[in-house]
């Protein structure tokens, strides 16, 4: 493995395999699922918060951060949202009669009024994952689908790097350079 290549991830000084088998090829692919997560992930709406909140009060009771993060987990890390937009949301729900707050041991646990059971299952369909019926309301679109694709390939280069024998770490390096050379050749394409 050479250590020439500069390919644009990481300080760009050419530290492949510095540090250990696949160091800087482990780097470059946690940078890479980082620009996915930032940049590819789909951004949801207020209406998408709201839809988000009321389907997962109408499960159990939870309290602000249990929402965020089960979010997430239910979206399959495409979509975490802020504390900016879950505690406002819960507020105005709260200020329109649709759920309840109580306080225990400094945290707030949020439950769905009567009223707001019958707003969740009218707004049911909008959640960002999939549905019991298997549908899903946001079609994530290609970008979603890249940005799925290209996080699941930075893992698995990842476990390469971190796992693998040099020789492992080095097939890695040219099935990567074919992919990015690959992806290219798509745009080129008209």
């Amino acid at each position: 493995m050479s250590d020439s290549y500069g390919g644009g991830f990481g300080s760009g000084s050419g530290n492949w395999g510095k540090g250990g088998p696949g160091q800087g090829l482990w780097e470059a692919m946690e940078q890479l699922r980082g620009m996915f997560e930032q940049k590819v992930a789909p951004r949801m709406g207020k209406g998408d918060v709201r839809a988000a909140v009321l389907a997962l009060l109408a499960e159990k009771p939870m309290h602000g951060y249990q929402i965020i993060s089960e979010i997430a987990e239910r979206s399959g890390g495409a979509w975490k949202p802020s504390a900016g937009s879950v505690y406002p949301t819960l507020q105005l729900l709260a200020d329109e009669g649709l759920i309840t707050a109580e306080e225990e041991g400094g945290r707030k646990t949020y439950t769905l009024t009567e009223m707001g059971r019958a707003e969740a299952a009218t707004s049911a369909d909008r959640t960002p994952w999939p549905t019991p019926s298997g549908s899903r309301s946001h079609d994530t679109g290609p970008a979603g689908t890249l940005a799925k694709a290209g996080f699941e390939l930075a893992q698995a280069a990842a476990q390469v790097g971190r796992t693998g024998s040099p020789e492992q770490v080095e097939k890695a390096v040219e099935v990567l350079d074919d992919a990015r050379r690959r992806l290219y050749s798509i745009l080129a394409q008209d």
